[in-house]
Parts: structure tokens; sequence; C-alpha cells
């Protein structure tokens, strides 16, 4: 320790402190600060602004043209980073704050981390209420920024300059935290931001973060054992965590050790390359046929860094054998004792490794990999007769194998919510771990493209695809300026189904009539024509409208050769969706309705909450 100090601003002292933060991957020191999203506003210019003007070659900032946008790019560069790098995002007070708000909330559901730095009032209150100031009748603490309290994993306000020590401190440990890990909101007064202290030295050291890895109880360890050894149809659900831990080889060596198919959630898909012969594909609500028929005879279920939402259990009906137990290996008690699980509170590397040690020459038996092997050829031939081109309008499934074909599993996919992440999930056939990025956590329209512009400034020399239709393209777009401008190339594959299709197909399976979900059952004068290929190429992008798969398929190679972002956009039929494989979803219909057809889904959902095991 020192009693050396230097003075700065609050902001400043912010600014260096993040220039201090490093990480080592792969043998290389890093900072672990990729740079800092930003847009100026009276809440964050003049002060947070100035102090990262003094660090911009140290830490750079990036500008956008939406708050949501930018701090969706910077929770992608994160995941695309395995949780081991990531960025910040600052914004003024008032509509720039709360436009981050449902990225907040989509990097808590899907445990990424993200620094938030939205301004906020002035803590000395004398120009009260300042400019865009949300004012509550009962308190006089209240700003708009508490509504990042209930999506933060730490929150706080910085009325003084001093308390960015401990909150920085306490930032950084939910930053790298395994098992905390998700988005932190300092919001920073900006009077405060532009007030000097006398800061230690010592404050600015570099500090390097390396990830943790949280060991297993012993008795929790040997309960998983003996629950596995005791097993004869054991499963293993991939989730994001075997990702973020580094644990790819490490469930390969396992599940081929033991021969236990492999199945993988949304955030888990890429755990094992598509063609690995126990990779049995998606799991789930958009679970291929070959996961979900081993997950329903499955008498175990080692979920692996899995949070276990709906879409993975099929609203907990898909595990139908008596007595199913399941074994949550997960870093946070909370996910690991879902639905009464027997926890595995660690790492997910190292307690793969420690089960297959003690499991020592155990493994499934002969018929239950048979069965598996059986399943997946079948799935297979179901995936291929679905994505192959016809001269009809296409359907998802087509533009997905078409895209495939183009690119392959070389590329990093990108897509969110939507129809898409349906049929990507089972048929997207990904490669190497990460190259598969899926929000599906909290399913956000308007990801895509964002995420697409972060996961590229993570992995610069990728081919970085993103997948989206109209409805998520009218919803988000303007980043596409933001990686014409910082030469961040994607390719941008637009499916125009006029509308949001996928709602207006469980609207249809849940009995309702057709209504506000297309284009042509919403209240309209005149039907839009939106010429989605000019409206990119007005921002920068090359674009390109084409007719029918083969045409995307050429486009497709040829925008390969092109420097800068492209967009390729292709109609779709909006009814169309993958029949083979998927699994009941609990969706509620109503109980009385004027519609017959209303009517006859509730008998239908009545009969399928009987196979839901609570």
């Amino acid at each position: 320790m020192t009693d050396k100090t230097i003075r700065l601003t609050m902001a400043q002292a912010l600014a260096r402190f993040m220039t201090r933060q490093m990480t080592i991957i792969d043998g290389e020191k890093l900072p672990i600060f990729g740079g800092v999203f930003a847009i100026f506003g009276h809440g964050n210019v003049a002060g947070f602004g100035e102090a990262l003007y003094q660090v911009r070659d140290q830490l750079p900032t990036y500008r956008a043209h939406n708050e949501q946008g930018m701090a969706h790019a910077a929770i992608a560069f994160a995941k695309a980073s395995f949780r081991r790098r990531f960025m910040a995002a600052t914004s003024s007070i008032g509509p720039g704050a709360t436009n981050m708000v449902t990225a907040a909330a989509l990097a808590h559901v899907n445990r990424l981390p993200v620094l938030l730095l939205p301004g906020d009032v002035f803590a000395n209150r004398a120009p009260d209420p300042v400019l865009q100031q949300v004012e509550s009748f009962q308190d006089g603490t209240v700003s708009a920024n508490d509504v990042f309290r209930p999506v933060s994993r730490y929150f706080d306000r910085i009325t003084r300059p001093e308390q960015i020590i401990p909150a920085l401190n306490r930032a950084m440990q939910v930053l790298t935290d395994p098992a905390e890990c998700g988005p932190v909101t300092l919001a920073l007064c900006q009077d405060v931001q532009a007030e000097a202290y006398d800061y230690p030295e010592d404050f600015f050291a570099e500090r390097v973060w390396t990830p943790r890895r949280p060991m297993p109880d012993v008795n929790e360890l040997d309960a998983a054992v003996a629950a596995i050894r005791a097993s004869r149809k054991p499963v293993i659900i991939a989730g994001g965590g075997v990702l973020y831990s580094g644990a790819a080889e490490g469930l390969r060596a396992f599940a081929e050790r033991h021969g236990v198919p492999v199945m993988e959630t949304n955030a888990g898909k890429s755990s094992l390359p598509h063609d690995h012969p126990l990779n049995m594909g998606s799991v789930g609500v958009t679970g291929s046929s070959a996961s979900n028929l081993l997950a329903e005879q499955a008498d175990l279920v080692l979920a692996v860094g899995s949070r276990l939402q709906d879409f993975t259990t099929g609203s907990w009906a898909l595990f139908k054998a008596d007595g199913v137990k399941i074994v949550g290996l997960n870093t946070q008690l909370f996910d690991a004792s879902k639905h009464r699980a027997l926890p595995l509170i660690a790492d997910a590397k190292a307690g793969l490794d420690l089960l297959d040690g003690k499991l020592g020459p155990w493994h499934a038996s002969d018929a239950w990999q048979a069965t598996a092997k059986a399943a997946k050829a079948d799935w297979l031939q179901a995936a291929k007769a679905v994505t192959d081109p016809t001269n009809e309008l296409p359907s998802d499934a087509q533009v997905i194998g078409a895209v495939a074909r183009a690119r392959g599993s070389a590329a990093t996919l990108v897509c969110a919510s939507g129809g898409l992440p349906g049929e990507l999930h089972k048929l997207w056939p990904a490669g190497a771990p990460g190259s598969y990025h899926m929000e599906y956590g909290y399913s956000t329209m308007g990801y895509e493209i964002a995420g697409g512009l972060g996961v590229k400034l993570a992995k610069p020399h990728d081919d970085v695809i993103v997948m989206l239709g109209d409805g998520s393209y009218m919803m988000m777009n303007s980043e596409i300026a933001s990686s014409v401008m910082l030469g961040a190339k994607l390719t941008i594959v637009v499916l125009d189904n006029r509308g949001f299709g996928c709602i207006n197909r469980l609207q249809m399976a849940t009995g309702g009539a057709n209504f506000n979900n297309l284009l042509k059952d919403a209240r309209h004068e005149v039907l839009p024509e939106i010429d989605f290929a000019a409206h990119a190429a007005a921002m920068g992008a090359w674009a390109r409208k084409v007719f029918s798969v083969a045409e995307l398929e050429g486009a497709l190679r040829e925008a390969e050769k092109v420097e800068r972002t492209t967009v390729l956009v292709i109609d779709t039929d909006p009814l169309i969706s993958t029949k083979a494989g998927g699994h009941w979803w609990d969706v509620a219909v109503p109980e009385v309705s004027v519609r017959p057809e209303v009517n006859a889904a509730r008998s239908e959902y009545e009969d399928a909450l009987k196979g839901q095991r609570l």
C-alpha cells in the first residue's frame, strides 16, 4: 500500500480504473474491457465523455445509433468471448438510460456480464428537477435509473466521488464471478462525475482477473456419481455453462468414454460439433426427434450449465420416465437445484473431469447407445428433407439450408427471437464451440443485428452471419450503419414473411383468429411494401433482394467477397414450420370462448397438462 494519491474527477477515475483491469486468454494478457459503447447526452458528455477521451487509445469508445442496440452489442461481445471479456455502455439520464433496461434484462436472464453506466440526477439537487428527471411525489431519492434494480446483479448510485472505489470493486467481482455473473449498473450522478477527489494510486494498480473454477462438495459429488452409476438410460443436457467454462472438450471426452448421448439447449448448442455421433441435437420445445425421444425415456438427466427453462424441459412435460433423476451441475445453486435436482455446485469443466474420474469404466448400455444412434440417423433424414430447396415460396428451414450450404458450419451464426430460433436450434449445423450465437433466454426481437456487431468486434476474423425476420429488422436495424462505419462486416439475411409469422402460427395453434400479427391481418388502409434492400443500402450496406433459394445461395457466395456489411432479403412463407421433432409448450388457452376453435384448443391443452410433472 502507498499513501500517494492522484487527483481526478470521479469519471476520470472510473475510466482509468477500467483500463487497468486485465485478463489472460490463451497465454496472452488482454484488457478485460473490450471498449465502451457510448451515446452522449447532457447527463454524461461533460463528465464521463471527457474522461473517455483521455483514455481513448487504451479503452476504445464506439458510437452507436440506439442505446438498446449498443447495450445488446456489448452483451453479445461478452457472450462471444465466453464471458472472459466484456464491455461497458454509457448513456445520458432519461430515455437514453431507460432504453438500456431491456438489454439489462437480457443480460440478467442469460447470465452475461455488461457494465451499464447511465447518467443520473444531480446529487446536490441544486437544479432539481434537471432536464429528463423522473420525479416521484413521495420519494425524493427516486430517479429513472431505479428501473435497473430488478434487472441488475449489482446496482449502485454514485453520489460522492469516493464511492466509486468500493462500487467498482464489487462490480468487478460480479462481472467475473461464474455464479453471480450478470449486468452491473452504476448510475452516475452528473455533478459527481465532474467532482475531483484524491484517489489512492493503488486503486489504479493493474489487476488480472482469471476465471474461478469452484470445486464440488465431496458429498454432492458422491451422490451424483451414485445416481449416474444406478442409471440405465442417462442423457446429458449441455447448456451455456459448458461453453463459458471452456468444457467442450471435457464434455466430448466424458460422453465418449461413458457412452452418454448429449442434447443441447439454445445457449449450449455448439458444445459438440453437429456431426458428433453422440450429439443428438436440440432438446425440448424446439428439439430434434432424436433428443426428445431419448429425453422421454431417460432415467437420469445430467444438466450441465443449464438453467432448465421451459423450452428445454418442454414445460416440465418432457421427462416422462418414472423416478427420473436430475443432477444439476452448475456454479449457481439457484439453477442447480431446480425441480428438486441433486445439486452439484461446481465449474462445468472441473465437475465433468471429477465425475469422469470417479465413474471409471462405467458406461451406458450398448442398447441405449444403439437407440441413440438410430434416433440420430432418423433425425438427420428428416432435417435434410425440410432444408432441401424447392421451387415454391421457401420456408425458414429451406433458407437455413441455403445459408448452411453456401457458407457452412465454419461461420458464426447470430439470431434471437421469432420463429427462426426454433428452426435454427433444430437445423443449423454448428461447428466450433461458440459458432452458434442465439439469444433465446429473453427472446429479444431487435437483438440480432446489434448482437452481430458485438460478435464481430469480439471475433473480427470470423465469418459472422445474422439471420432475422422482417419483424425484428423493423424493430432495430440502425446498427447496420454502425457496422459499416466500424468496418465490422456482417452478412445479414432478412426473411420477409410480411409480419410476425411465428406468433401468428402460435395464435392459430391456440385456436385464435388471424389477428394483428401478419400485416394483412392488422388494421390498415394500405398494405406496406417495404424495400428492405433499399433501406439497408441507404445505410451503406451492399444489399440485394433475391427471389429463390438458388439465387440466395449464389448471392451468399458473392457477398462473401464484398468487404462491407451485406444484406440479402428473401420472401418466405409465414405458415410453414418444421413439424419433425419439437414438443408441447405450456401456453395457456382460454377456458371459455365464443370460438369453437379456442374451445377445441382448450380441450387439447387440458389433456397436455396431464403430462406435466411438477
